[in-house]
């Protein structure tokens, strides 16, 4: 999808009154921090804090997961609940008893955790608070911190369409912070150079992993070629889909005339952006974003959206929030 090769003020902070009612403490949104050069540094500094500080006092529990799931290993059997999936019916105590039961399953005490990195040329783009690969690396910041601890291992396949690096899956704090060091010092692809996301989780079926949690970072830009290797992928491991957007993705601005650049084919087109353009352009963009999301419930994978110009650590706190709530049957 091309995008308007402009760059704008993120949106204003929110603050002051109009008078009329008191003046309310709002928290100031949290943007994904910059990695250019110089600042790295600090930068993975200020990204560790702001991911401990709220989600440490958010979320609770020493295995708690993107998304949560029942195990693999056979645990106790209890009487049926309307709601329970009936794949997890245990028909031999069922028909001892005369009375439907379920074969509860124990949480694996040990989750192996692959992350696929898409920092093609298409996520160099952003036109609020950051750029969409800052936002990418600061979402590995939130999994790495999500599902390290108690012996879990992460390991990370970074796709920048040029070449792709493979970090093995480890356990540990100096782990966790040398593999974001090395994920945020990816030099940039070229551009012209088109990424391949579909190639990137197909090496992440191979060679088999033991069963775990699978997270696809991406803008999912283009056709959905990479439909096939998810689905596939989800036979074997629960799938989170981390989509990175950046709201000059889905509209317009009412700017002239601009130049409409494709990062990953070197593309360019001078328009002027008319209303009837803008609307067009509006409905590709929901269209498109409904079929990426579309795509994702076919393969079974869970869909965090993030945006250049939200609080993304709110968005993942609700996000995970929402995924335990409804495993917990809305408790």
């Amino acid at each position: 999808m091309s995008r308007p090769d402009v760059r704008e003020n993120g949106p204003p902070g929110a603050g002051g009154t109009d008078g009329s009612s008191p003046p309310v403490r709002r928290r100031p949104p949290v943007t994904a921090p910059s990695f250019r050069d110089g600042r790295m540094e600090a930068s993975l500094r200020t990204l560790e804090l702001t991911v401990r500080g709220r989600l440490d006092g958010l979320l609770q529990g020493n295995h708690l997961g993107l998304v949560p799931g029942p195990g693999s290993e056979p645990g106790e059997s209890r009487l049926y609940i309307p709601g329970d999936d009936v794949r997890h019916m245990d028909w031999a105590v069922t028909a001892r008893t005369t009375s439907p039961h379920v074969r509860e399953t124990m949480a694996d005490r040990e989750l192996e955790t692959w992350v696929v990195m898409d920092l093609s040329a298409s996520l160099d783009f952003g036109t609020a608070a950051c750029e969409k690969r800052d936002l990418a690396i600061a979402a590995l910041a939130a999994v790495t911190h999500l599902t390290r601890g108690g012996g879990n291992r992460i390991g990370v396949l970074v796709a920048t369409g040029e070449k792709l690096v493979r970090m093995p899956a480890r356990g540990g704090l100096a782990h966790a912070q040398g593999m974001l060091r090395r994920v945020a010092s990816t030099p940039r692809a070229a551009e012209g150079t088109r990424g391949d996301l579909a190639a990137a989780i197909e090496q992440l079926r191979r060679p088999p992993r033991r069963r775990g949690l699978a997270v696809v970072i991406s803008d999912f830009l283009g056709e959905p070629e990479w439909e096939r290797p998810l689905r596939a992928l989800s036979a074997r491991h629960e799938l989170l889909a981390v989509e990175v957007l950046d709201p000059r993705e889905l509209e317009l601005p009412d700017v002239g005339t601009v130049v409409l650049a494709d990062p990953e084919t070197g593309r360019q087109r001078e328009v002027t952006i008319t209303p009837l353009l803008a609307r067009e352009f509006a409905a590709a963009a929901a269209e498109h974003r409904e079929q990426v999301a579309a795509t994702l419930r076919r393969c079974g994978a869970a869909h965090l959206t993030l945006r250049t110009d939200s609080d993304w650590i709110a968005d993942v706190v609700r996000f995970v929030l929402a995924r335990k709530r409804a495993w917990s049957g809305g408790r």
